[in-house]
């Protein structure tokens, strides 16, 4: 088959300019000179194409050869996903870097899944089967915890004529379909699907479960929805990506995909050192072991970027398709914005706010939009979750700039992170007086069915205790502490013990750094608790200063480190002596 072929005219950058394409399309991918560089067309007029290079063009020159391969931007699905680690444009760095060395010279091209490498396919469907996009055929055991559900395409449907057990290459066909019009379609374990395309489903579903993560400042505070949006906006060292870490370890989803887009290189250093050796709190093996990385870092082609964003959601989409709940981390879409904004200015439209292009809300919205909780496709009723925390890096924590505005326009989620916090070190540094998460009210009718009654409520009061504090320090500033009444200061007692006690989290420490729900909801308890009956003991005339150094509350402040497997016994002591301790106190005796 002939394909489109043009000649260079300019080249701006990572934008190519190429006549003589009349036959090309619209986000076809083009090889760009003798060096077969990689690009896509991002805009046609008449025959004149202008190209994104997703590798260096220097020393790319006015009548270079370009042609069109006549196939979009694709990746490439099957078994060998998991545990790899991709660039931008689905090459695996690892087969890079064992074909031309650690110096990636351009024009490399490796196939995305291992096309010598055998998988045992385990046939689930027979020959007569009526088959159509999404059922399953078969599985692929691909890892110690991941097995791939090998599915029909979305757009075949027929009978099954052919299909055995076996171990098969991703390009052997493992089962042949029959559509009504009697054409022959070959099956195999990998398909291909265009990335700027979002995948199909049946329907999308209310978003009434809780993503659980183990972080208490998430999970109880400003929770997000198994198939949410989520944006953890925050200046330089306000720890985004630590907070992302920690979701990727600790999240309640099947699949991690994790995009590395355009952060330093050591930030990326630190995922492909920590994950491969954590062992995975829910199946007791590497996190790698249901991962997929893309690593596309600050020194690589601005323009790869862009690509990153919409290869991690397609691979993650494939698996939502399966039945699995997806988590992806986008770290950070501040930089994909800049890739969009570079391309805008190369191609002298209109810019918007800060330069950024005027249809950057839109493009966010198409990526955030492809998130859900979804019935997929097939007959099964199958359903997947896909769920998408991105995180955003406005220049000095300014969450004014256009990203943060279009980004928050969109999510549900706000996790707005304090440099001011991070400094006192104190994270996860998320502010509790500008976060929020609009999934509460839903969330709250499973958080109260599921783990306690009260969970709600709870929730409620340290809010308001926190937001009382706040008004309260104001007056301290001016006035100080000792100007306060006796009750305000135990607010104030109250407020500390929720910051310091509960919402800090010591993502280093072995114990704290997850925490179940019946532990979040019971250290809730114990907080409130003493502040309800040190508060009663006020209104008896009893003396704030000794409330509250009662030795009970250091023991409240460490429950936070004590075991799973023996918190309850600890819980029930530490309630049952407040009121004793506050009890002798009110008797005068010695504690």
């Amino acid at each position: 088959m002939s394909y489109s072929k043009g000649v260079i005219k300019k080249v701006s950058g990572p934008l190519v300019i190429a006549e003589g394409m009349r036959d090309a399309n619209m986000f076809d991918v083009v090889r760009v000179s003798d060096e077969k560089l990689v690009g896509e067309i991002i805009e046609m007029h008449g025959d004149r194409a202008s190209i994104q290079v997703y590798e260096e063009t220097s020393g790319l020159g006015p009548g270079g050869e370009v042609e069109s391969t006549g196939a979009p931007l694709s990746v490439e699905l099957g078994p060998g996903l998991i545990k790899s680690i991709y660039d931008g444009i689905q090459r695996p760095l690892d087969e890079l870097v064992r074909k031309v060395g650690n110096n990636l010279t351009r024009g490399v091209t490796v196939p995305a899944l291992d096309r010598n490498k055998k998988w045992s396919f385990d046939a689930a469907a027979k020959v007569g089967d009526r088959v159509s996009g999404g059922d399953i055929i078969g599985t692929v055991k691909e890892t110690a915890v991941v097995t791939q559900r090998i599915m029909i395409p979305p757009n075949v449907s027929g009978t099954i004529v052919s299909i055995k057990s076996g171990s098969y290459t991703i390009m052997d066909t493992v089962a042949v379909v029959e559509t009504e019009k009697g054409e022959k379609i070959n099956i195999q374990l990998m398909q291909k699907w265009p990335v700027r395309i979002g995948r199909p489903y049946k329907s999308k579903l209310p978003l009434d479960i809780p993503l659980l993560t183990g972080q208490r400042n998430v999970d109880t505070i400003f929770p997000i929805a198994k198939g949410g949006v989520a944006a953890i906006p925050g200046p330089f060292g306000s720890g985004k990506t630590v907070v992302q870490h920690q979701l990727a370890k600790w999240a309640a989803a099947d699949i991690i995909v994790y995009i590395g887009c355009g952060e330093r290189g050591n930030e990326m250093t630190d995922v492909l050192n920590e994950f491969p050796e954590l062992k995975d709190v829910r199946t007791g093996t590497s996190l790698m072991e249901r991962t997929v990385l893309i690593a596309n870092t600050s020194d690589m082609p601005v323009a790869a970027r862009e690509a990153s964003i919409s290869t991690g959601i397609t691979i993650a989409e494939y698996f939502r398709d399966m039945g699995y709940s997806v988590a992806l981390m986008a770290d950070s879409t501040s930089r994909w914005a800049e890739a969009l904004r570079e391309m805008s200015g190369r191609l002298e439209e209109m810019p918007g706010e800060e330069g950024y292009p005027a249809y950057l809300g839109s493009r966010l919205a198409q990526f955030y939009e492809r998130a859900g909780y979804v019935k997929t496709l097939g007959s099964d009723d199958r359903e997947g979750a896909l769920s998408v925390i991105g995180a955003v890096s406005p220049p000095g924590g300014d969450i004014s700039e256009p990203v943060s505005q279009a980004t928050l326009r969109i999510v549900k989620v706000f996790w707005g992170l304090d440099s001011a916090l991070a400094y006192k070190r104190h994270f996860p540094a998320i502010n509790w007086l500008n976060s929020y998460s609009l999934y509460q009210d839903s969330l709250g009718v499973w958080f109260n069915k599921n783990v306690g009654e009260d969970w709600t409520a709870l929730r409620a009061r340290f809010m308001l205790i926190l937001q009382e504090e706040a008004e309260l320090e104001e007056i301290v500033k001016l006035v100080g502490m000792d100007a306060l009444s006796a009750e305000d200061r135990l607010k104030m007692e109250a407020a500390r013990s929720i910051r310091e006690d509960f919402l800090m989290q010591d993502a280093m420490h072995e114990i704290d750094t997850y925490a179940s729900l019946n532990k979040q909801y019971k250290m809730m308890k114990l907080i409130l608790q003493f502040y309800d009956e040190a508060k009663d003991a006020l209104a008896n005339g009893f003396d704030i200063e000794k409330l509250i150094s009662l030795p009970i509350r250091e023991r409240i402040g460490r429950i936070k480190y004590v075991e799973e497997n023996k918190f309850d016994a600890e819980y029930e002591d530490i309630s049952h002596k407040i009121n004793v301790e506050i009890n002798k106190y009110a008797a005068k005796e010695e504690i």
